[in-house]
This record gives C-alpha cells, sequence and structure tokens, in this order.
C-alpha cells in the first residue's frame, strides 16, 4: 500500500520530526495539533474555548490538504490539561463536527507543548 504525505500551509508546521497527516489507502492519520497559529507558529492566547476553536480549525485545514473535511473524521483523541475543561471541548467540538460522531477518546495529561491545554489528534476515512 502508498504511504503519502498530507500537508497544508493553513496549519502550523510540523514543531517536530513528523508529518502533519500520513495518508495509507483510504485512511489518513492526522498527527495531533496543537493551538498553534499557522501564520506565526506561535500559541495562541486565550482561554480553553480559544484554543479549542484553534485546534479545530487547524484539524479541518489538515483534513482539506488530504480530499476529506472533519465530518470524514472515524476518530478522535482529545488530550487535556485539565479535565475540567471537557464540558468547553465538548460544545466546541459539537459545533465542528455532526452527527454521527467519531469514536472519541480523552485523556488527561500532565502537560502539552509550549504550555498547549488541548491537543487532538484524529484518524479520517476518505473512500477511495
Amino acid at each position: 500500500m502508498t504511504r503519502s504525505i498530507v500537508h497544508s500551509d493553513q496549519a502550523p508546521k510540523a514543531i517536530g520530526p513528523y508529518s502533519q497527516a500520513v495518508r495509507t489507502g483510504d485512511t489518513v492519520y492526522l498527527s495531533g495539533q496543537t493551538p498553534l497559529d499557522p501564520a506565526t507558529g506561535e500559541l495562541v492566547t486565550g482561554d480553553i474555548a480559544v484554543q479549542t476553536r484553534r485546534v479545530f480549525d487547524n484539524l479541518a485545514a489538515v483534513c482539506a490538504a488530504a480530499g476529506g473535511s472533519l465530518g470524514d473524521l472515524v476518530r478522535v483523541g482529545v488530550y487535556l490539561t485539565d479535565l475540567g475543561n471537557l464540558a468547553t471541548v465538548n460544545g466546541i467540538m459539537a459545533e465542528y463536527c455532526q452527527q454521527p460522531y467519531p469514536a472519541r477518546s480523552t485523556i488527561q495529561v500532565s502537560a502539552l507543548a509550549r504550555g498547549a491545554q488541548v491537543e487532538i489528534d484524529a484518524i479520517m476515512h476518505l473512500p477511495g
């Protein structure tokens, strides 16, 4: 099966040795997105709502570069530094994703890159 790298200038550049996404067949594996501004590479300023919206905007840009959309996501992983922010993240996810929602895991972590409060990775399915 061939493997192709997906890149979008509308999402932040990788801050380490990884690709924004990798497509193999009908499946696209999206690396975790943090709330970095694609233009500056800096963490957006604001609360968990501002950060979560930036993360979903970044994910949407990578999905589009792969030929899909957030509606094609089949699984997401949400990483939060404070599970007390889960209700806010859930509300914003419901704005960006429609039913049927993708499968999801949510994990509290002690820290995220560059001081982010949220990171989300995903798997997208694009029928041939």
